[in-house]
């Protein structure tokens, strides 16, 4: 037996048995060198350490970094002010407040699971106080959290560029930005539709001109951060790398000494969870590393890309089929070490039957992300239901009018290629 099908069907049987993911990657790995006796098991350490031994992946512990300073500097505040002051007053105005919110946090944190846990908590109970549904709120916080790998600083994103070297790190966060809007509209026309059959109203009272203008300002260097990480490196002033240690120092300046609600005594505490989080994310890069050299090293991304090239599918076909594929691999894995392990393979067929790179590395990282969503295993669902303390009975119920959302935007993402790829290739990116 080869050792890609030992591989395979043992990273099956852990991940059945409920071993995390990562472990289950690095455990299929040393039981695919074992039985099939083709490699030493020196491979594992080899191509885990190489897996994490690159200049672009420290992008990724910054970021992480710039996102905790940014929540430890009283910055889901600022922004829930800022978005509430536009859509608060309207009928479901803290739905969209919710939206709103949460999709300016996705450029700061690039993390679904800490939109969730982070902004989204807050505003779950600042809905059920005023009159929402719990199981509502909660749900539309997961839904819209979906955003956080979108929108840039995203670290999918960077992961997929390192897993496929026809698409920049630049260019995937630039593409990111429509279809990002595009889904926040989407879950914003759901809000409408149940607030509109519940009858949950907005505030009372509506902002002033000089209200509006003086909570703008405050919000406005959160707000730029963004700005300056994609204009920057479009301007060539630093690299993606460069980039998340600038938004470090950025988010440093604006929770101590423009907002001054960081303090010094919560920086440890704040070092301690983003050390902690990238140890977890570079765990699973690295697993996820070693098990992909297994299949390369057997041929499977050659074996299946002239399987689908015989097949002769066009480009519409081969990417519904990607979809559905994609779709159902989502529900059982999480979406790193998705793209570290699915990307080297299908990139390179996609490349073949003729699709944009970027397009569909957009395509990949939507639908793995949604997997995050979907019943029974999304890990998105069991963070919102712990946080929102809403049973998963009730908290899956009320998806699924965002489920179906969601499902219309992919169709668009899909069939409508300058949604992802016109503003990269506007902006010079490649």
């Amino acid at each position: 037996m080869s050792a890609s099908i030992i591989l395979l069907i043992s990273a099956c049987i852990y991940l059945a048995i409920g071993v995390p993911v990562a472990f289950a990657l690095g455990l299929s790995t040393v039981t695919a060198l074992l039985v099939s006796g083709n490699f030493p098991l020196l491979v594992l350490l080899k191509e885990t350490f190489t897996g994490i031994d690159s200049f672009p992946l420290m992008a990724v512990p910054f970021f992480i970094l710039a996102a905790e300073l940014m929540s430890g500097g009283s910055l889901t505040e600022v922004l829930l002010r800022f978005a509430g002051q536009f859509v608060g007053h309207r009928r479901g105005g803290l739905g969209y407040t919710n939206v709103v919110s949460l999709t300016f946090f996705s450029g700061i944190s690039g993390s679904a699971l800490a939109d969730a846990a982070g902004p989204g908590s807050m505003l779950i109970r600042m809905m059920d106080k005023a009159g929402y549904s719990r199981a509502y709120a909660a749900a539309l916080t997961a839904s819209t959290a979906i955003v956080g790998p979108i929108i840039p600083p995203s670290i999918i994103m960077i992961i997929y560029a390192l897993a496929d070297d026809n698409v920049s790190v630049g260019a995937l966060f630039v593409a990111g930005l429509l279809p990002g809007l595009v889904i926040a509209i989407a879950m914003c026309v759901v809000n409408w539709y149940v607030s509109k059959q519940r009858n949950y109203k907005g505030d009372d009272e509506s902002p002033t001109r000089q209200q509006i203008l003086e909570t703008t300002w405050k919000a406005l260097p959160a707000i730029l951060l963004p700005v300056i990480i994609l204009g920057g490196m479009r301007a060539g002033w630093f690299t993606p790398t460069e980039a998340s240690v600038v938004a470090v120092f950025y988010a440093l300046i604006c929770g101590k000494y423009v907002y001054r609600t960081l303090e010094w005594k919560a920086v440890p505490d704040i070092l301690s969870r983003s050390a902690l989080l990238t140890a977890s994310v570079l765990l699973i890069i690295g697993m996820s590393a070693s098990f992909a050299w297994i299949l390369t090293i057997e041929g499977v991304p050659q074996t299946v890309a002239n399987w689908i090239v015989e097949m002769q599918l066009s480009p519409w076909t081969f990417l519904i089929v990607i979809n559905i594929f994609l779709l159902l691999f989502g529900i059982f894995i999480e979406p790193l070490p998705g793209v570290m392990v699915l990307v080297p393979i299908l990139a390179p067929v996609a490349a073949k039957v003729g699709i944009d790179p970027i397009h569909f590395a957009m395509i990949v990282i939507y639908n793995l992300t949604l997997g995050m969503i979907t019943p029974p295993v999304g890990g998105l669902l069991f963070v919102t239901s712990n946080v929102s303390r809403v049973p998963l009975s009730d908290l899956t119920r009320e998806l699924k009018p965002f489920l179906w959302a969601h499902g219309v935007v992919l169709v668009v993402l899909t069939f409508v290629p300058a949604l992802s790829n016109w503003l990269p290739h506007v902006m010079g990116f490649k």
